[in-house]
């Protein structure tokens, strides 16, 4: 990737956020928008001092169902233009050969701070996710203290701006501290700064709580993410329940566990008509409950995460921890389905669910160990490796459910393009082979099931809010 740089400084937010007493108030500065000047020939756009122009690149926008190669002005932060011409005074990114996607966005990740900052901390999550190609992610809430006040949404805020890396999107929590009892304060972590509402880490098993959570974040047109499992089935278990956990001699997590909740919770948001989007899916049985509910009309969405696309419950014969997750790794009918489910549009969305934890936690039994492996850095290799390279999804649709469905599930004004729109930007080397080596890992953990694989495809160059943030 060849980049010209021109002398000064991209322009963007200011990244230090100031305190204000019990950080009641974060105050945000950014740059006022100014307008693109028009050019005597419309052809050929203007070029500010604080433009960047993407050259030769294959554009690839599903919300404007653009995949053509072209130049692509940014100025003044935002998306300026299409087919612009160099003029000198800007910065050249060569684009040729590679891919010019909306800026990733990953709606499931776990940032752990504030209370787990051995794990990760919000300014090595950040830098992972721009490793990975992401300039945007949703954290959530099963830290320590809980995001469940707006004091908590906003000390997550005044974190991100100081590490100046990816946009932290702020998921909080469903109910009080996460204990399944109370609804939270949903109209305040909403002011506060709140897109979604999730226990994740924790199902929400009080069917009334759930009943009402849909009704009262329907108000605000927010989603209810469920972490879909009955823990009265999946109690004690260490991976899925089948042949292979049988022949190893370690308790089952029954396919039914989650099943069952995605029916329950796909019930509510019919009657309720609030926005449920179901996380991890993993099951035959959860993919065709949505495939049926968003038949009949339900106000339900849904994601995968990587290695439930890529992995079975069969990793598990080497004991590895790395393996270890929730929902666990299932038997290869799931694994297709869940991919059959990505095809034909059934679950929306592509997220890592990344969940660091340091290598001390990983080192105990396997029974002992935490749920949770790494994902940021490895997810986009493993859909070029894993969906687009076999067939089942081409370039369009996977960048689709990376960027702009995740962006429509949460209600954001990103995930796009267009002429206007705020200038997030993933260059993707999509035939760059690359070997997953943790010791390289910008994340805090390495706890990945990946290591030593080779994938295709990596992101070269992240812009976020027209500023060169990531350079590979």
């Amino acid at each position: 990737m060849r980049v010209t740089p021109f002398a000064g400084d991209f322009p963007g937010v200011d990244a230090g956020a100031k305190r204000m007493s019990e950080r009641r108030f974060i105050s945000r500065n950014p740059i006022p928008e100014s307008p693109i000047p028009e050019s005597p020939n419309p052809r050929t756009p203007i070029i500010s001092m604080r433009s960047i122009i993407i050259k030769n690149g294959r554009v690839i926008d599903p919300s404007q169902e653009m995949d053509r190669v072209t130049n692509l002005l940014i100025a003044d932060g935002r998306i300026a233009a299409y087919d612009a011409v160099p003029g000198g005074g800007e910065t050249v990114i060569d684009a040729s050969g590679k891919i010019v996607a909306p800026g990733l966005i990953d709606m499931h990740v776990h940032l752990r701070e504030p209370g787990f900052e051995e794990d990760e901390t919000i300014e090595t999550g950040t830098a992972a996710a721009l490793a990975g190609g992401f300039a945007s992610i949703a954290c959530i809430p099963n830290t320590d203290p809980p995001i469940d006040t707006q004091g908590v949404v906003e000390f997550i805020h005044d974190r991100a701006e100081r590490a100046d890396n990816c946009n932290v999107l702020v998921t909080a929590c469903v109910s009080k501290n996460r204990e399944g009892k109370e609804l939270a304060e949903i109209g305040q972590l909403v002011e506060a700064g709140a897109v979604a509402f999730s226990d994740d880490g924790s199902p929400v098993h009080d069917a009334e709580l759930m009943r009402r959570a849909l009704e009262y974040c329907s108000m605000f047109d927010k989603p209810v993410l469920s972490h879909a499992e009955i823990r009265e089935l999946s109690q004690h278990g260490v991976m899925h329940e089948g042949l292979t956990s049988m022949l190893l001699g370690l308790s089952g997590i029954p396919a039914a566990a989650e099943d069952v909740m995605v029916s329950r919770d796909i019930a509510l948001a019919e009657a309720t008509g609030g926005r449920l989007h179901v996380m991890h899916v993993s099951t035959v049985n959860s993919v065709e409950a949505l495939r049926r509910a968003k038949a009949r009309g339900v106000r339900v969405t849904a994601e995968a995460a990587p290695h439930h696309f890529s992995l079975c419950d069969e990793s598990l014969r080497t004991f590895d921890a790395n393996f270890k997750m929730n929902p666990p790794l299932r038997g290869r009918e799931h694994v297709e389905a869940v991919i059959a489910g990505l095809s034909d549009g059934t679950i929306d969305a592509i997220a890592s669910d990344h969940a660091p934890h340091s290598k001390e936690k990983k080192m105990q039994d396997i029974d002992r160990v935490p749920f949770g492996v790494v994902g940021l850095e490895t997810s986009l290799g493993l859909v070029v490796t894993k969906l687009i390279e076999p067939g089942h999804l081409d370039w369009p649709a996977a960048i689709g459910k990376m960027s702009l469905a995740p962006a429509r599930i949460l209600g954001l004004d990103k995930g796009t393009l267009q002429i206007g729109a705020e200038a997030d930007v993933t260059i993707i080397d999509p035939n760059a082979r690359w070997t997953v080596d943790p010791a390289k890992f910008r994340s805090k953990s390495a706890n990945t099931p990946f290591a030593g694989w080779e994938l295709t495809g990596r992101a070269e160059v992240v812009i976020v809010g027209g500023r060169v943030k990531f350079q590979r």
